[in-house]
């Protein structure tokens, strides 16, 4: 059986995958070389069934890494867009820091208004206290020394921004294949000619592999290696990795009238994110960890109270239903676990006194997920046997609407200079991205 081929066809109905289709038949049709028409998508089960419909939903620009910071100011612009149809929230969004991280955070600052990015930097223990508490009357959080206030940034609806999202790409003409799981990609002389699903055959020109933490099963597909060298910045040795990790990601909702938890203005806060290395102590005065912690969260209405989450955990060793379908009904990780309720309804009140004794209230429905991240954490753009254009994004997935946008172009021949840091050419080369002091792998 055959399912209608398509000159392009994308694998995923998530973020970079709608993005993608929509952005393309744009380009397409302002290029005069063909429409939307031209393009399928195609998903296992539905639009936003997988990372990109239980994400937290936060969007930041901040990133240590200079290429990720430039990428995310491109991707806010995108979200800035079209805000009712991509229920975005622009609140705004706060890394706030302990001394080991201030300088890390300072430079951020700096680059940021290299590039025109607005944010507000404070420095010092007490000028931190002072413009928290400005914000927040009950603000008590110790060890900070640092706080960077980005203007723009904030929050979306994670399964109404999708929507939002395949409704702009449905305008233009692209066909949906859902509930059609790939089995297997045909090739020819090295590229691939179609994409097989248990539904049929989709023939193609081109194909798109957007699918998140599938990556490892279509990567495989495509007779890549699952181990990789990785060279030393100096380029003095290479040491051989996995080309893909497993992380639990460990989020969840704090299940408080979400229109009550605003700012001393009345105002829905920023998002927030907060890294210190205080004593973290639970309600019953028990140390949680007297090491480097973090957090973010937010008051957000779609989620029903306080939602937010704290540092993942590798998994060693993931089965193979975890690897091909980390976001099904089965899976176990997609319950976070009673140590993080622990620590991070610990952290809420260790920073807000309204917050305090409330970990029974800490929501019971599953929350968190697996994330699939590459040897350094970071995305990787780029094509492999001749037409296939992978979009792994390392699990920064939800916020980079604007990939799509770019990835569009390069499919039409114009390289972009925003995604030439991602290829996978740099674990070869050394010329990976800098590391911060960060507790999170992703920064």
């Amino acid at each position: 059986m055959s399912l209608e081929g398509a000159k392009y066809v994308v694998i995923g109905a998530g973020v970079h995958g709608l993005s993608t289709a929509w952005h393309l038949a744009g380009e397409l049709k302002a290029t005069g070389a063909g429409d939307g028409r031209d393009i399928a998508v195609i998903d296992k089960r539905d639009i936003a069934a997988g990372a990109s419909g239980i994400a937290c939903g936060v969007i930041r620009n901040n990133y240590f890494q200079p290429a990720m910071r430039e990428l995310m100011a491109h991707s806010v612009s995108v979200w800035e867009s079209d805000p009712a149809a991509f229920a975005y929230h622009p609140v705004g969004y706060m890394q706030i820091s302990p001394e080991v991280m201030h300088a890390d955070v300072a430079r951020i600052h700096e680059e940021q208004k290299a590039i025109g990015y607005p944010s507000t930097f404070i420095e010092g223990a007490q000028e931190s206290q002072s413009y928290m508490q400005d914000m927040f009357f009950d603000w008590q959080a110790g060890g900070i020394t640092s706080i960077l206030h980005e203007h723009r940034g904030g929050y979306a609806n994670n399964r109404k921004s999708m929507l939002g999202l395949a409704g702009k790409a449905a305008a233009e003409g692209v066909r949906m294949h859902l509930g059609a799981k790939v089995t297997g990609l045909r090739r020819e002389g090295g590229a691939v000619t179609a994409v097989e699903t248990d539904s049929g055959t989709v023939a193609c020109d081109h194909v798109v592999i957007a699918v998140g933490p599938w990556i490892r099963d279509l990567w495989a597909m495509l007779d890549l290696p699952r181990t990789i060298p990785v060279a030393a910045p100096d380029r003095s040795h290479s040491v051989e990795r996995d080309m893909w990790t497993y992380w639990a990601l460990q989020e969840g909702t704090l299940e408080v009238d979400p229109g009550s938890f605003t700012d001393n203005r009345g105002h829905m806060p920023p998002v927030v994110h907060v890294d210190t290395d205080a004593p973290l102590y639970d309600e019953a005065g028990a140390l949680v960890t007297d090491e480097l912690w973090g957090i973010y969260y937010k008051p957000d209405f779609n989620f029903g109270g306080v939602q937010g989450g704290a540092a993942p955990y590798r998994v060693d060793r993931p089965t193979d239903d975890v690897a091909v379908d980390p976001y099904g009904p089965a899976s176990p990780d997609f319950v976070v676990g009673q140590d993080f309720a622990r620590m991070w309804t610990a952290a809420l009140a260790h920073c807000h006194k309204r917050l305090a004794g409330t970990s029974h209230l800490f929501s019971k429905e599953p929350s968190g997920g697996i994330g699939c991240f590459t040897p350094d954490s970071f995305p990787v753009f780029d094509v492999f046997s001749d037409n296939a254009y992978v979009i792994a994004d390392s699990n920064h997935g939800y916020k980079m609407l604007g990939v799509g946008a770019l990835v569009a172009k390069e499919l039409l021949g114009e390289k972009q200079a925003l995604l030439e840091p991602f290829r996978f050419s740099r674990y070869a080369t050394g010329n990976l991205h800098p590391v911060s002091h960060s507790p999170f792998p992703w920064s």
